[in-house]
C-alpha cells in the first residue's frame, strides 16, 4: 500500500489573537493552533520544515523580545530563547542547519540550530533590518533606511576573508527613498525588492521565475511579468498583466505553492501578520537547543531559555552541524582557484545555469504567457 502524500499546511498569524493557525491546504481543514505568538510580519520561519521560529513582538513600551519554537505536533511552545535585542525579521536556510534575525538596531544575527550557537553577529545598517532573503551563499537584507544590502556568508563566517576585503558586504542599493519592506529572489540571482515609497509592496515570486505577484495598500494582488521592456511602451505599468480583488485592506503577506498552482494571502482585513506554505516533517526530534546571545570565543552564554522535556523524542537527527556549510564552503572555494572571495565574479557567472534544453524552456514559457493571458480574459477585473 503506498504511503499517503505528504500534507502541506498553510500557516497563518494574527497580531489579533495572538497565535498561529495551520489547515491543510487542499481540504481547508483546520490541522493545529500554535500559542502563544505574536509576530512582526516576516518574523514567522519554517526551519527545515521540521519546526516553526517565531521572532515576538515586545509588549508596548518594552524593549526585549523572544524568539518561539513550535513542533508540528504540539500547540503550546517547545523552546524560548532570548536573543540580545528584539528580533524584526527570521529567516532559516533550506535545510534548517542555520537560523538569521535582524534586530531593530540594523545588525544581523546567524544561529547554528542544532547547538543554538551564536556563529556571527555583524552590523549591517543604520536603522531596523525590515526583511532578509536568501539566495544559495547570499544574503540579502533590507532596511529601514531604504538601504539593501547583499553580503557572502561564506566571507562573514571567516575572519580572516574580513579582514581582506575593504567592506564587509559585496553590493549596496539605495534607490528606494522610504523603507523597505520586502525581498525576493528567484534563479538568476535577480533580487526584487519593495518600498513604503509606492514603487511594490509585499511580493512573492512564481516558482517558475517567470512573473510574480506583488499585494499593495489598496488590497489588490497585482499579477506581473519579469522581464518586459516597458521601453517602448508609454505606460510605467505596461508589465502589469491584471489584478485579484479579494481584501478590503492592505496585503501583508503572500505565499505559493511548490507547483505555483496555488497563492495564498493575508491582510490586514484579517487581521494576519505573516502566511507560509509548508510541509511538516512529523519526526522525532531532540529538544532544541535555546539560542545564545553572545559568541562562543567572546566568552560562555548566559543560558535563558525554557526548554520543555520531550521524552519521546530520543531519535537522534544527524546532519545539523556547521560541517556541512563547510563542506559546501570547499566546493565553492576549489571551483574559484581557492579565491577567498568567491562571488566577486558576478552573480550570473556564478549561478548560471547549464544552457541545456534552452529550445524547450522557450516553448513552455510561450505556453505559459498564453495560459496566463487567457485566465486574466476571463477575470472581471481584467485592465484594473
Amino acid at each position: 500500500m503506498a504511503p499517503p502524500p505528504p500534507k502541506n499546511l498553510v500557516l497563518a498569524a494574527s497580531s489579533a489573537d495572538a497565535g498561529v493557525a495551520a489547515w491543510d491546504l487542499r481540504t481547508g481543514a483546520e490541522d493545529i493552533r500554535l500559542r502563544p505568538c505574536a509576530s512582526r510580519p516576516r518574523a514567522l520561519a519554517s526551519v527545515g520544515d521540521r519546526f516553526l521560529a517565531a521572532a515576538q513582538a515586545p509588549p508596548p513600551g518594552g524593549n526585549s523580545g523572544t524568539i518561539h519554537f513550535y513542533h508540528w505536533d504540539k500547540p503550546q511552545v517547545a523552546v524560548k530563547s532570548f536573543p540580545a535585542e528584539p528580533i524584526h525579521v527570521l529567516i532559516a536556510d533550506p535545510e534548517g542547519t542555520y537560523l538569521i534575525g535582524g534586530g531593530g538596531k540594523g545588525n544581523i544575527y546567524l544561529w547554528e540550530v542544532a547547538s543554538g550557537e551564536l556563529l556571527y553577529t555583524w552590523h549591517a545598517h543604520y536603522r531596523t533590518v525590515r526583511c532578509l532573503a536568501l539566495y544559495d551563499y547570499l544574503l540579502v537584507s533590507g532596511s529601514e533606511d531604504g538601504s539593501i544590502r547583499v553580503w557572502d556568508l561564506i566571507t562573514m563566517l571567516d575572519e580572516q576573508s574580513r579582514l581582506e576585503v575593504n567592506t564587509s558586504y559585496l553590493y549596496s542599493f539605495s534607490q528606494h527613498a522610504l523603507p523597505v519592506t520586502d525581498i525576493a529572489c528567484f534563479l538568476g540571482g535577480i533580487v526584487v525588492s519593495s518600498s513604503e515609497d509606492r514603487t511594490c509592496k509585499v511580493l512573492a515570486l512564481d516558482p517558475r521565475s517567470h512573473i510574480f505577484y506583488a499585494g499593495g495598500r489598496d488590497g489588490k494582488i497585482y499579477v506581473t511579468a519579469m522581464g518586459v521592456d516597458v521601453s517602448s511602451h508609454s505606460s510605467d505599468d505596461s508589465s502589469i498583466l491584471g489584478a485579484l480583488d479579494d481584501h478590503s485592506k492592505a496585503v501583508t503577506s503572500l505565499a505559493a505553492s511548490s507547483d505555483g498552482l496555488l497563492l495564498v494571502s493575508g491582510s490586514e482585513d484579517g487581521p494576519v501578520t505573516n502566511v507560509l506554505i509548508v510541509t511538516p516533517k512529523r519526526i522525532n526530534l531532540p529538544p532544541l537547543q535555546s539560542l545564545r546571545k553572545v559568541c562562543s570565543a567572546h566568552g560562555e552564554a548566559e543560558v535563558r531559555a525554557v526548554i520543555l522535556p520531550r521524552p519521546e523524542n530520543d531519535v537522534p537527527v544527524a546532519g545539523n552541524s556547521s560541517s556541512i556549510f563547510l563542506e559546501r564552503c570547499l566546493d565553492v572555494l576549489q571551483k574559484h582557484g581557492g579565491s577567498s572571495r568567491p562571488f566577486e565574479s558576478g552573480l550570473s557567472t556564478l549561478y548560471s545555469a547549464p544552457n541545456q534544453g534552452a529550445e524547450w524552456r522557450s516553448r513552455y514559457l510561450e505556453l505559459q504567457d498564453l495560459f496566463v493571458h487567457e485566465v486574466f480574459d476571463q477575470m472581471p477585473s481584467r485592465g484594473a
